[in-house]
Formats: structure tokens, sequence, C-alpha cells
């Protein structure tokens, strides 16, 4: 680590935070903070996208994976993009014609305040004790590794300091305009580092020689510790419904969109882009077991290429592309966690505030946010491992939300009391899974990811249930919405989002072929 990195590094935040206070003063209603007034464009929606999927978390955790465990781990990754193609084609009009805000916003005009509150309180836990102090946690290992000398508090409150200033500054526009420079850096750097470990190894047939057959097949065993392959079916679905269609921080950017057109090819866009990261993230780890056949630990195997191979000026720039990730994932998780509170919560409590006020007070909620993230960080050490802990509790957490905003979109017969008991009771189910899987045995432990099938289904049939036992009169006035006030835009078919799909429909079948 030379000088020359080091000055890469400070220049680059010095850069973002003066880009974020740039955008100081440019909005004057909520929209215009929390949903860049409504303009973007779908090339921006579709970076930032990408770059708050792709976190310090996901690049630790990815190569991590594809160490520990081979390339099964990118099945997260081609569900997601299945996810997003779906969220673009089918879900993204329902979403801009209601001109929703926030997530919760939508379970509140579908069904009533009840569910609305419960998925804004889940919303801000998650947001903040999972994705803001998840990232601030893994940046801070990433950096300590540089600086052994300093305490690792120290670098969560220096991320968190900028991070908090720039978001406060310019709201959602700074931070989408931030996260497209952050995705190109971020995936120029991952590939300079993929480039450099095929290179160190010499050929393909020389991985598959050194490399067992399982770590180079998305498919495994249906007792697979990691990922069984009958949970791509169900489990996987169901987190990447969660996360690219009902996640604030990321539907937050397609809300954003100037137009339907814009908002769908931005998540198109998305789901293509996440594609390469097969090649960028999950393989250069699966290719670390020939480079580092006794590393001790499976999550360092990404900073290790860079450190060992990765020339100086060069290693700056890569490194900077890893603080960006972890300042897309804060951003973004900072800019969702605090429109929940303001919109979801404060307005519901003083429905007579300004515009002003709103704004004022998102502003409070980020800097509450990010000091509390703060303070959690460090105690995230005490788990096993980060990936595993992410995926569990979204295995845990996620399916009741899923199970209401499927049947809340495409079944016009389900009820407010549906949802609402449904959110209940498959947090009940997921809590007694919890308790016999982690603190007290009262049967046999079951997988997360087969945990959330499970509370899935248990979901689904208390909503149909109570649905159909005590149907409401009158359908919700939801689907009464007009959705002529969306025009749909004029572009020859080959431009249009339908062939954008299915172009990266296509792709993403043939990446899962080859590496079936």
């Amino acid at each position: 680590m030379t000088n020359l990195d080091l000055s890469i590094i400070v220049l680059y935040l010095l850069f973002i935070t003066w880009r974020g206070f740039r955008s100081r003063g440019t909005y004057e209603t909520t929209d215009d903070f929390f949903l860049a007034g409504r303009s973007l464009s779908w090339p921006l929606i579709g970076l930032s996208l990408y770059a708050t999927n792709i976190s310090i978390t996901s690049i630790i955790g990815l190569s991590g994976s594809g160490y520990e465990t081979g390339i099964s781990v990118f099945n997260y990754e081609w569900s997601g993009t299945i996810m997003l193609l779906i969220f673009a084609v089918f879900i993204v009009p329902f979403y801009l014609k209601h001109k929703l805000t926030t997530m919760p916003e939508f379970l509140g005009k579908r069904f009533d305040e009840r569910s609305r509150l419960y998925f804004s309180i889940i919303s801000i836990t998650m947001s903040v004790l999972i994705d803001i102090a998840g990232a601030l946690f893994a940046s801070s290992i990433l950096l300590k590794g540089i600086f052994p000398e300093v305490e690792l508090f120290v670098f969560v409150i220096i991320m968190a300091v900028v991070t908090g200033l720039y978001t406060v500054a310019g709201g959602l526009r700074a931070v989408v305009v931030t996260d497209s420079i952050q995705a190109i850096l971020l995936t120029l750097g991952s590939a300079i580092v993929a480039v450099v470990a095929f290179q160190q190894i010499g050929s393909w047939e020389e991985v598959r020689s050194a490399v067992a057959p399982q770590f180079l097949s998305l498919i495994q065993p249906a007792d697979d510790p990691f990922i069984p392959w009958p949970t791509l079916l169900i489990s996987l679905p169901i987190l990447g419904f969660y996360f690219m269609c009902s996640n604030q921080h990321m539907v937050q950017r397609v809300l954003g969109a100037k137009s339907l057109e814009d908002g769908r090819k931005g998540a198109i866009f998305a789901g293509l882009l996440k594609l390469p990261l097969l090649f960028i993230l999950v393989l250069p780890g699966t290719l670390g077991l020939i480079l580092y056949p006794e590393i001790e630990n499976p999550n360092l195997v990404f900073p290790e290429l860079m450190f060992d191979f990765i020339p100086a000026g060069v290693l700056g720039l890569i490194l900077t592309g890893f603080i960006a990730a972890l300042m897309s994932s804060i951003d973004s998780a900072l800019t969702a966690s605090s429109s929940i509170a303001t919109m979801d919560i404060y307005k519901k409590f003083r429905p007579n505030s300004s515009q002003k006020q709103l704004i004022k007070m998102g502003k409070v909620f980020i800097l509450a946010a990010v000091a509390l993230a703060s303070l959690w960080a460090p105690f995230i050490n005490q788990f096993p491992t980060l990936w595993e802990y992410l995926q569990a509790v979204l295995s845990f957490l996620s399916p009741p939300i899923v199970t209401c905003y499927i049947f809340g979109l495409f079944w016009k017969r389900a009820t407010a009391d549906g949802a609402f008991y449904s959110l209940i009771s498959g947090s009940v189910v997921a809590g007694i899974i919890i308790i016999n899987n982690y603190f007290y045995t009262l049967f046999f432990p079951i997988h997360y990811l087969y945990s959330a099938t499970i509370i899935f289904m248990v979901s689904n049939i208390i909503l149909v249930a109570v649905s159909l036992k005590y149907p409401e009169k009158e359908i919700s006035s939801f689907f009464d919405v007009d959705e002529g006030a969306i025009p749909p835009a004029e572009v020859p078919w080959y431009k249009s989002h339908k062939f954008f799909a299915l172009m990266v429909l296509l792709i993403t079948a043939a990446v899962v072929y080859i590496f079936w």
C-alpha cells in the first residue's frame, strides 16, 4: 500500500462528499429529496440498482463463498436477475401509477395501516441493523487489514460520517449520481482483479483439472449445507422478490423514474449487470483454491488477490471501488430508512407537516440511522459469518412480506385482515424456527432456506383462508386507479422494455446452462 494508493482513496472521498453538497438546495418537496423529483433516466436507475445490490458484503461474501463452496453462490444473482425482469414487466406499472414514495405505503393503500406500520418497522430495523451496519462492519474489516494498528471502530465512524454527510446534503439525486460513478469504478476494479487471477492460473483447462467438479457447478445436492437445489424453486425466488421488488432501498430508484419505460428499462439493465458477477467476483474466489489452498479465512481471498498481484496506483483505484460499494450500500439504506420513517411513521402522527418540515425530519432520521448502525456494527463480529447471517435474517423476516405483496398485486380478493394475520402468523412461525435452530432445540434443525419456504407457505395459507372466510364487501379501491395516467411509451419494438427483457432472459438461460 503506497502513498499513491492512499492519495487516490482520500481524493475520491473528498470528491464524493463535494458532489453530494453540490446537490444541496435543489429540492423543495419530499419527491425532490427522496425520489429525485421523479426525474431519473433508465441508465442512472440501472447503475444505481446495480451498485446498491453489490455491496461490500457482497464483494467479500461472493468471492469468499466462491472459495469455500464454489460457484453455487451465483444462484442468488441469476435468480435475482429473473426477479428484476418480473418486476420490470409486471410490477413497476402498479408502483408508478400510484406515485408511491415508500414500499410500506403500498401495503397501506392496498390493505390498511396495520400492515403498513408493521412493514415500516421491519424495513427500518433491517436497513439499520443489516444493510448499514453490515456494510460498515465489512468495510472496516477490509480497512483494518490495511491499517492493523487502527481500531475497527475508527473506520466505522469515518465511513459513517462521509456517507451520512453527502446523503443528508443531496438526497436521492446525490445518491443515484454517486452510485453510478461507484458502479463503474467497482466493475472496472473487480474485472482487473479477475483478469489478473486468471492470468496467474494460465487457462480454463488448468482450472478444471485443479478444482473439484462440484465447485464449478451451480446445481448442488438436496442436502448441500449452502444452497440445496430444491431451494432454487421457491426459497431463492422469495428472497429475490423481497430484495428486488419490495425492498425500499432497491425499489426507491425505480420510484424516482421520469417515465414508466425508464423505470422498466432501468430494472432490466440492473438485471443484465448482475450476470458478469460470476466472472468478476465468484470465479476469482474459486480460483483462490489454487492460488491460496490453505487460506484461513475465505472472506479474505479477494483482498489477498488485490494486495498480492495488483500494482501501486491501480490498487488504489480498486480499493476505491471497494469503498464505493460500501458507500453505495450505506447511502441507499439511509435514504430508504429515512423515507419510510418520515413518510410512513412521522407523517402519520403529524399529517399537517409542511414539505420543508418533512425534509428536515428526513435528514434527522438519516443521522439517527447512521449513528445507531455505527454503534451496532462492531457487535456483528459476534456472529460466525456475515454472509450467512444476512441470508438467514432475510429468510426468516421476508416471506410474510412477499406473501402480502404477491397477493396484494395479483389477487383482488385479498383482504386487509388476511394480510395482517398472514404477517403475524408468518412472524410467529419464523420465531419458533429461530428459537429451535439457535437457542433451544424443539425439533430437528431446519436450513434457513428451507425455513423461508415453510414460512412463506404458512403465510399464504393464512392470507387465503382469512380472505375467503371474511371477505370484504367491496374490492379495494387500489385497483380503480386509471392505468391511462401513465401513457405507454411509443418506441420501436427493438427499443422496447419487452425486447430488452427477452434478451436478458436468454443471456441468463445461457449462463445457467453452461455452468449447470
